[in-house]
């Protein structure tokens, strides 16, 4: 049974020792990416995504230097880390194992409460990654730790997956944040459309469009489907139109849409071409997140599903509308750092997405680390 353990906020047990999707550290005292992008031989203007082994590498790089800062003065030969997806963060945690020079352990879950069960999905002498469908099973996790002689000390660190995992876990409140991006999506296409917009076509679109089969011409990146569906609301393509085009192989990626795009931007509305000239620009420079107003708008969308609702309302409710803190993913992250491990959060989530403006900071804003809501799971963890 879920229960309603107060409010919180990921700082709380994760500081600001976070990066997000520009890896621009969230704490000053950590470098930027362009300040160390020649120790890790990283090009130019290139951000490398989660699952890449230069993202790793930067990381790594960042791990050694908070070390540093928190003055434990013992070098990290151990990784512990905590995500949610079996292939991303599975994929991240290895290429991180490897540049690193650790050994690790990988903690996965997705939260299906009508069964319980642990699965070791790898496992060789210096890694294993531990799989479970219960977010409850890290005190499971914690025991595999003791009983396979890992101990969390000031040699290890663990890094935390910030979206779905810390808040809005999988399985039990990551659609709140789904729901964040996809209205964040249909309100700026709305604002960009005005009179033009309809509800309905943007639907259609988004839906078929998000679907894993055209992932390949998205790159499953939002931005990106967010971008198609205002063009396809313009008008200047039907979406049954872009569909033949991308199954007989006329346009099979997104460059292909967005040159065509830009080969035709003269006839969108005068508002429309600017914006897509300050995406066209944005997609050529090399910025995975073009798409900065609405990225802005999830920010905004995001913050207002923390901690909104009343302390006094049912639990399985606020699961339902809100973004909720994990409370087993902070109490467990709390009990490793009291033993001197190493605490450090990573989320793809874009940092337009993720953290306010100057105006907004002055309005009281608050990156999403920082925002209160509440914290909500299946008990208290004993740890012996």
């Amino acid at each position: 049974m879920m229960k309603l353990f107060g409010r919180s906020k990921v700082s709380e047990f994760l500081g600001d020792f976070i990066v997000y999707r520009s890896l621009v550290p969230i704490d000053p005292r950590l470098p930027t990416l362009d300040e160390i992008r020649n120790k890790v031989d990283l090009p130019e203007r290139v951000i490398p995504r989660k699952s890449d082994l230069d993202y790793a590498k930067v990381i790594v790089n960042l791990l050694k230097i908070a070390r540093e800062i928190d003055q434990k003065n013992k070098p990290i030969n151990r990784l512990v880390f905590v995500g949610d997806t079996r292939l991303n963060d599975s994929t991240a945690f290895n290429n991180l194992c490897q540049a690193g020079g650790w050994s690790g352990m990988a903690f996965i879950a997705s939260e299906n409460r009508e069964s319980y069960e642990n699965n070791i999905l790898s496992s060789s002498a210096d890694r294993t990654v531990f799989h479970t469908n219960r977010w409850a099973a890290l005190t499971d996790f914690d025991r595999y730790l003791r009983e396979k002689d890992f101990p969390i000390d000031e040699s290890t660190v663990v890094i935390v997956d910030l979206d779905k995992t810390a808040v809005g876990a999988r399985g039990r409140n990551a659609h709140v944040i789904d729901y964040a991006r996809v209205q964040a999506v249909e309100r700026t296409v709305s604002d960009l459309l005005g009179e033009n917009y309809d509800p309905v076509e943007f639907r259609d679109a988004y839906d078929l469009i998000n679907q894993q089969e055209y992932h390949p011409f998205t790159k499953d990146n939002q931005d990106y489907l967010a971008y198609i569906c205002l063009i396809l609301g313009g008008g200047l393509i039907k979406l049954s139109s872009l569909i033949d085009k991308i199954h007989s192989g006329q346009m099979v990626s997104f460059d292909q849409f967005i040159t065509y795009v830009n080969e035709h931007r003269n006839e969108l509305s005068s508002g429309l071409r600017n914006i897509h000239d300050d995406i066209y620009v944005a997609v050529q420079s090399g910025d995975p997140t073009p798409f900065k107003s609405f990225r802005r708008n999830e920010y905004l969308i995001t913050v207002d599903l923390m901690g909104k609702m009343s302390d006094d309302q049912p639990v399985e409710e606020i699961l339902e509308k809100e973004i909720v803190i994990t409370n087993e993913v902070k109490e467990s992250v709390l009990n490793w750092r009291d033993k001197g491990a190493l605490i450090f959060g990573l989320s793809d989530k874009p940092d337009e997405a993720s953290i306010p403006t100057q105006t907004q900071s002055a309005q009281g804003f608050q990156p999403i680390h920082r925002t209160e809501t509440h914290l909500i799971g299946s008990g208290s963890i004993n740890y012996t």
